[in-house]
């Protein structure tokens, strides 16, 4: 500790290593308590309900995609909103996009066309966002329930109130990541894309 003390470089290297590491345990934190907040328990009512896309297979939604889509679904069902729109795009050779393929989903799961709408527009969470703010702004609509995993929704919050939208998330636990190592390596992750859109806005 002495020899550290008369280091001011190495006070400072120490000083930054803790205020990193303070920094990253405050953010997984906070990940961890957003992903256990369920806003529709506090919100009753929204304009639309918006559903972050996943994989998809030649139109046929992935399980953790499906189960976006069925916790979208039971919020329609309970009256949460009229309109349900599902984002995502696609890749290059895809015969389907993300939207389409949980569009198509819903329908022939029994949610009325006129209710459900895809947009397929984006590859990454913020592009999809910025898509449906755009949407929601040319109809005049402010609030939205986001439905996606529950570690998304600290990150996924911050983007879409930065874009304007009064955002709610309403995750899904009923997803691939079902095991704690899984999960956990889902907090670890959404930690790091939370603190690189905080500084870069990406």
């Amino acid at each position: 500790m002495d020899a550290i003390r008369r280091h001011p470089v190495l006070v400072t290297i120490a000083a930054v290593a803790v205020a990193i590491v303070s920094v990253f345990a405050a953010t997984g934190v906070a990940v961890w308590r957003a992903a256990h907040t369920d806003d529709a328990s506090l919100v009753d009512r929204v304009d639309v309900i918006l559903v972050l896309g996943a994989a998809q297979y030649n139109g046929e939604p992935s399980p953790v995609f499906e189960g976006r889509l069925r916790h979208a679904e039971l919020l329609y069902d309970e009256g949460r909103a009229d309109t349900i729109l599902v984002l995502g795009g696609g890749a290059p050779g895809d015969s389907s996009t993300e939207a389409e393929a949980g569009r198509d989903w819903l329908v022939s799961d029994g949610v009325p066309s006129e209710s459900v709408v895809a947009s397929p527009v984006g590859t990454t969470t913020l592009e999809s966002l910025r898509a449906a703010a755009t949407w929601m702004g040319d109809r005049g609509l402010d609030s939205a329930f986001l439905v996606s995993d529950p570690w998304h929704n600290l990150r996924m919050k911050r983007m879409a109130s930065d874009l304007g939208i009064e955002a709610y998330a309403s995750a899904t636990w009923q997803s691939a990541a079902r095991t704690e190592g899984t999960r956990f390596g889902g907090y670890v992750r959404e930690t790091l894309a939370y603190l690189y859109y905080r500084f870069s806005g990406h």
